[in-house]
């Protein structure tokens, strides 16, 4: 009996490795589902993402501040980031900082992802080593006027790895790393950047792209005006399906297509953070 508990500790042990997660898939999950990289990173063509060139360069962002189109983050050589060290890709990922010195622009939210925990990060660079290269060369960015480079509070240093066994902790950390409330959250005064301070979750924000005007909504626990009376399972029919309580549907660059790739724990877990949000009317 003995020995068969041996064999049947060993097998256990055997099929756990078997299904360990290695660095680069931890880090394609979050690149492909929460971080939602591909909403911005890849070409948008008239049926959606052309994910054939995933990842070689993406949307435009034409605004008063700047005019910047989101980057190849292939490991393209030339047109990529196949000549960067993994500790550059790591600046940009967490300084917003190009080899070169050249600060990437706030449409980039580089200011949420201090919070990622070191494995999170190598998985990171991991997965986007090996990604398939593609040559795309897109336009040098035009920066019209200096912004602040704002960080989200509590995204200031990287979550302990232990406070993600809390589900609110680990939905914290999700919809961090996914930059919710980068779109969530309205501008403050001029030159201020997002009001993060004062109106978090309150949304408002208006998206134009190739689907029109989004306008981003109040996902803060307000009642009234937010998520306080959606059920759970209506958030997260939002989150996966893009359908709102009375059943219309979300536009992008909401990223439903990316979050319905999610396990079932990390969208429980976001939704747990989000009735933490305070409400905002």
């Amino acid at each position: 009996m003995r020995g068969a508990a041996f064999a049947f500790a060993g097998l256990i042990a055997t099929t756990a490795a078997a299904f360990a997660e290695t660095p680069a898939e931890r880090g394609g999950y979050l690149v492909n589902t929460i971080m939602t990289c591909n909403n911005c990173h890849t070409p948008m063509g008239p049926n959606g993402p052309q994910l054939d060139k995933a990842l070689s360069g993406g949307l435009r962002f034409n605004e008063p501040p700047f005019d910047v189109t989101a980057s190849n983050i292939t490991p393209d050589p030339e047109t990529g980031i196949g000549k960067w060290t993994d500790a550059e890709i790591k600046t940009a990922l967490l300084e917003g900082v190009r080899p070169n010195g050249v600060h990437l622009a706030e449409a980039m939210p580089t200011g949420f992802y201090k919070v990622l925990t070191p494995a999170d990060l190598d998985g990171i660079v991991a997965y986007l080593r090996a990604v398939k290269p593609v040559s795309n060369k897109v336009p040098d960015p035009v920066y019209k006027i200096n912004l602040p480079h704002q960080i989200l509070p509590g995204a200031e240093k990287p979550i302990p790895a232990a406070d993600l066994a809390d589900k609110v902790q680990h939905g914290r950390y999700l919809a961090t790393i996914g930059h919710c409330m980068e779109c969530h959250t309205p501008f403050g005064p001029p030159g201020t950047g997002v009001d993060f301070q004062n109106s978090l979750g309150k949304g408002g924000r208006e998206f134009k792209g190739p689907w029109g005007v989004s306008i981003s909504r109040n996902i803060t626990s307000s009642k009234t005006a937010g998520l306080g009376d959606w059920s759970d399972a209506e958030v997260k029919r939002a989150l996966t399906e893009g359908v709102r309580k009375d059943g219309s549907k979300l536009k992008p660059p909401m990223g439903f297509p990316y979050y319905a790739k999610m396990t079932d724990g990390d969208v429980d877990a976001v939704v747990a953070f989000l009735r933490t949000v305070p409400a905002k009317e």
